[in-house]
């Protein structure tokens, strides 16, 4: 399919810069492609009047990592500063990062990270690059290992906010925690699944109280969330991969849950393309680990899920066609219009829509 046609205006102010607190007075536009109430406007709290006793919400538990770090090369003449993202881990010393300028780098160079810290002699993390990829990608070989190494970059590392933000304000200590989801347990993600940002304590006890399930898997968001399509078609984009996993029990109490009725709801982009990825073709839920790069595009059959709740999307990214599929493309041209028409806040920081599959 043509890229440009996920493509819309949006004004820059539209783009949260901050989330809005509590968490649960986030405006939420609900999308029904099948009813006469096509859009209505809600809040994030109104989310258990919803749904019904018997529906299951499924998000997402990774952790946010300090994953964007600052240091310059050594050893060789000149010592440009070089800025590095943290994308996946391969083994306990080695991950694989984006770099810029990568053009500065080559294989057996040195950069050091940090000038301070509590665990690294002399005060400096030092990593080798060991290759170089497409696209500034490097594999870095770190000089700690194991969760020496983890907590040296946990003191050098920055929240890893992304771009549309990132370029307009620096990140702060209160991002630390903006930045993180309720369900936050398992350390890896690059990005937030913002989806489940809007959760509070006060949320989940009525969605419990309504007799709401919610069951956790995890995901580890890659900054591949972050980028629009640059191919003019759909079909030579190449999805970044993203490491995941869905425990037996949960699969099971999914697919029990459906079998007595009851609606799935994937809290997020990310918790979908999981699903979808741990899901046969009958729509049976399977325990499922290892990596995904699943592209969804309008055609795409859904299995998993009857509804999901997200937020509002970059244009032309994947995640926009990904919603485009779920509820219809025509819909959801005319759902981002509605809400910029409305004043919804945008992206990470900004509002939610619940859409209902079409």
């Amino acid at each position: 399919m043509r890229t440009d046609l996920f493509d819309f205006e949006l004004p820059p102010d539209r783009i949260a810069l901050r989330p809005v607190a509590p968490r649960d007075a986030a405006r939420m536009l609900v999308v029904r492609p099948h009813d006469v109430r096509t859009l209505e406007d809600g809040a994030v709290r109104d989310l258990p009047d919803l749904l019904a006793p018997g529906d299951q919400l499924i998000v997402n538990d990774t952790k946010v990592i300090a994953a964007q770090l600052a240091g310059r090369r050594i050893g060789r003449a000149g010592e440009p500063r070089i800025e590095a993202t943290l994308i996946k881990r391969l083994d306990g010393a080695r991950w694989r990062a984006l770099v810029k300028p990568a053009k500065k780098l080559e294989a057996g160079d040195v950069v050091r990270f940090g000038d301070e810290g509590k665990v690294c002699f002399l005060g400096t993390l030092d990593a080798t690059v060991e290759d170089k990829g497409e696209a500034g990608e490097v594999t870095f070989a770190f000089a700690f290992h194991g969760a020496a190494l983890d907590q040296a970059i946990a003191e050098r590392g920055a929240v890893p906010l992304p771009p549309y933000i990132a370029s307009r304000r620096t990140p702060d200590q209160q991002d630390w925690s903006d930045y993180q989801t309720l369900f936050a347990r398992n350390e890896g993600a690059v990005a937030a699944p913002t989806a489940g940002l809007h959760f509070t304590e006060g949320l989940r006890a009525r969605l419990q109280d309504r007799g709401i399930g919610l069951h956790t898997v995890t995901l580890h968001v890659g900054p591949g969330t972050f980028l629009p399509v640059k191919a003019e078609d759909t079909a030579d984009h190449k999805m970044h991969a993203e490491s995941g996993i869905v425990d037996a029990s949960v699969a099971a109490a999914l697919n029990t849950a459906r079998r007595a009725g009851g609606r799935l709801i994937a809290v997020g982009t990310t918790c979908l393309r999981l699903l979808e990825s741990a899901t046969t073709d009958d729509g049976a839920i399977q325990r499922f680990e290892g990596d995904t790069s699943l592209f969804i595009t309008p055609g795409y059959r859904f299995k998993s899920v009857d509804a999901m709740m997200t937020n509002f999307h970059l244009p032309r990214s994947t995640l926009f066609m990904l919603v485009s599929a779920f509820s219809g493309t025509a819909v959801m041209q005319r759902a981002y219009a509605h809400a910029i028409a409305s004043n919804y806040r945008f992206y990470s920081y900004g509002d939610a829509c619940l859409l209902f599959r079409a």
